[in-house]
């Protein structure tokens, strides 16, 4: 197959499922052996997803560790036709982090059962119930930043991490502090291991005690730490699970945990402990580590542009805000936390654009590349949030995913996000900084700035 596929590939037709198996139509791709490919990928994902694309275009065909044989997709109306494709062709992409969440979270429900979930859970992460949560927000985030030091560099990560910790705790339970200390210790480092378990091979069942597709507490590496600390987190999370149910004032709670316990389904049923366990893993791992993440990018991109810093802290003395939201929205393009989302083919084959892609491969939107391509975003290497100003962003814009499985939280972590930086702005002057970009440091599933977000301040 030619490898000089021209990158503005042609518009996607609507992604199909056909009950028969034609042959396959695959894109083109590199031929080296899997170990090799999975070596480039595990080292320096981001930059092998570039050359990929320069040399074989918007779609690429690969073989990894991993994701198996998967095609690699960089063209935004490909994507949507992967998203809006009939659910029962695909299911989510394999693995996931239902492997480490849980069976019963949304990450590795399919079909019927996703969509019921997702209905449920919609509500308390949306609308009037988030405007709600700003003082909490507020609160949390003054009282880490009481706690800065001035006029010394130090990295952002480990207080966005607290703060966006202590914020996703206080609304899905709505305890008071000393009833938590348990959760706040656990999953920081059950967070670490597990985003190690996620993107490492499963070792053969000889090699430790459990067999394998289990993660056990004899186990060794990654997935061993993780699963002795979620363990200690079941037992917590179970306890308060348990408290709730007894909890006779319960429908006086604005808490997430107390709405899931008093929710039902369409067909009058409640979500039983393990659902609800499952769903708060969810809700805390995934809901703290990205927002942490991005707000620790935010600031490492607004210390190295001041004109930008110059122009928030004015609209925050102002009470503005769509500046701030469009800075937001461009930190998530050129910092995005999350680069690869995707899909599982299910049918015989998804037709995608001009390919034919057969059952069992993994199809995956690098959304780094989309968020980079100057056919989208003008002049990309460039940090200017007034790209947003004034628009919806363009369907290449995809911090959270699409379809029906984009980031239920995407409200909530934008409402943290803007809060944060509004508060951190209102306290704090950001001294601008001459350094060199920070890289780009994987931490598993999210890439991090490597130094953690290093700047410098001063109180106002």
């Amino acid at each position: 197959m030619d490898s000089t596929t021209d990158r503005t590939a042609p518009a996607a037709s609507e992604a199909s499922l056909t009950g028969d198996d034609p042959a396959p139509l695959l894109p083109p791709g590199p031929a080296l052996p899997r170990s090799i490919q999975g070596v480039g990928f595990g080292i320096a994902r981001r930059r092998v997803l570039q050359r990929l694309q320069a040399r074989y275009g918007n779609a690429v065909t690969v073989h990894l560790p991993i994701y198996g044989r998967a095609v690699v997709i960089s063209d935004p109306a490909l994507a949507k036709a992967l998203f809006t494709a009939p659910q029962e062709s695909l299911t989510n992409v394999d693995p996931n982090l239902g492997r480490v969440l849980g069976e019963q979270s949304m990450f590795a429900l399919e079909g019927t059962d996703h969509r019921r979930r997702r209905k449920l859970l919609t509500p308390p992460l949306h609308g009037r119930r988030i405007k709600g949560y700003e003082a909490v927000v507020e609160e949390k985030t003054r009282r880490e930043l009481d706690s800065w030091v001035v006029d010394r560099p130090f990295a952002s990560m480990p207080s966005m991490t607290r703060i966006t910790l202590d914020i996703i705790i206080r609304t899905v339970f709505g305890a008071r502090d000393d009833e938590l200390v348990t959760l706040r210790r656990v999953i920081p480092p059950m967070v670490e291991a597990g985003s190690a378990v996620v993107i490492t091979p499963e070792l053969p069942a000889r090699v430790g005690t459990v067999g394998v597709g289990t993660v056990g507490a004899g186990s060794l590496g990654p997935r061993g730490r993780f699963a002795r600390y979620k363990k200690v987190y079941d037992d917590a999370i179970n306890a308060l699970i348990d408290r709730g149910r007894r909890d006779d004032r319960l429908d006086e709670r604005d808490d997430i945990l107390a709405m899931m316990l008093q929710s039902t389904y369409d067909d009058g049923s409640s979500m039983t402990d393990e659902e609800i366990r499952d769903e708060l893993t969810a809700l805390l791992v995934a809901g703290h580590e990205t927002t942490a993440t991005t707000l620790a990018w935010a600031l490492e991109r607004l210390s190295r542009n001041p004109a930008v810093l110059d122009e928030l802290v004015a609209e925050v003395d102002a009470g503005g805000t769509d500046y701030r939201h469009a800075t937001i929205l461009e930190v998530q393009r050129s910092r995005p936390v999350i680069d690869l989302v995707g899909r599982h083919v299910q049918a015989p084959h998804l037709d995608l654009g001009p390919w034919r892609i057969p059952r069992g491969y993994n199809v995956l939107v690098a959304i780094s590349l989309l968020h980079d391509d100057s056919a989208h975003f003008a002049q990309p290497e460039r940090f200017d949030p007034t790209r947003f100003l004034d628009t919806t962003p363009p369907p290449a814009w995809l911090p959270f995913g699409g379809g029906t499985r984009r980031c239920i939280g995407a409200a909530f972590a934008t409402m943290e996000m803007d809060v944060v930086l509004r508060t951190l702005l209102s306290m704090y002057e950001i001294i601008p900084t001459a350094e060199r970009d920070e890289k780009w440091h994987s931490r598993g599933v999210a890439f991090a700035p490597h130094r953690g977000g290093r700047i410098t301040v001063r109180r106002r």
